[in-house]
Formats: C-alpha cells, structure tokens, sequence
C-alpha cells in the first residue's frame, strides 16, 4: 500500500466533516496544489517503514496555511483536524486500519509573514486485510 491511499483516506474523513469544512470549504487536498486558495489543508509529507512482517507505520504531515492576519484560524483548523482524526477510521484500499493518532501539532507564522502555518503529524499503523 502506498501512503497515497492513506493520504485519501485521510482527506475524504476531513471533506466529510462539517467541522474542517465550516472553516476550509472542500480546500483539502492529498497533495499541495499548485496555485492555493486560502486557508487550505494538504498532505505535505508522507513516510512509511514496515515494523514487523507486513505491519507498516506511517507518519503524514498535513499542512494549514492560513491568510487570516493571526493565528486564530489556523488554530481553528488545526484543532478541528485533530478532533476528526482522534476518531477517524478512514477506508484504505488493501490495508486494515490498526491505529491512527495525532502524534504532534503545532502553529506558527510562516518566514513570509503574512502566512500562519498549522502543522498536524499523524501516525498510522496498518496491517493486510
């Protein structure tokens, strides 16, 4: 499985919650795009490693980034995302699901400063079906 199944697992849980979606619209996206519209949310980065036999951990990092002027709503966003995922169990083609946590969150103005940054890092845990 390809981290890319989970990464749309992950944005069909978040488009499917009226939470993120009262603040982000459908701007949630499993790769960044090219030209964005604020605020938006992607799966900016993906890892995976096998734990044992065919058990694969993966650690995504998806990435708020907010116009807003302040931090407020990139805090919105991100406490929104960790609420969905905290119960979130999202389908993943030819993978079972194990566990699915938000390892770490964090917001902070990005180096132009007219950008907030919302950093949630999720780790998954699969198994084969």
């Amino acid at each position: 499985m390809s981290d890319q199944a989970l990464a749309d697992g992950l944005v069909a849980a978040l488009k499917a919650a009226p939470a993120v979606t009262a603040i982000l619209g459908q701007r949630i996206y499993a790769r960044s795009p090219r030209v964005p519209t604020y605020p938006c949310l992607a799966v900016s980065r993906t890892e995976s490693r096998v734990v044992e036999g065919e058990v694969i951990e993966h650690l995504l990092t998806l990435t708020c980034v907010s116009k807003f002027g302040g931090p407020e709503e990139a805090r919105a966003v991100v406490a929104a995302v960790r609420a969905v995922i905290h119960d979130a169990r999202p389908t993943i083609a030819g993978r079972r699901l194990v566990n699915l946590r938000v390892a770490y969150a964090d917001v902070f103005p990005a180096a132009e400063r007219e950008l907030t940054l919302g950093i949630v890092r999720v780790r998954a845990v699969t198994e084969p079906l």
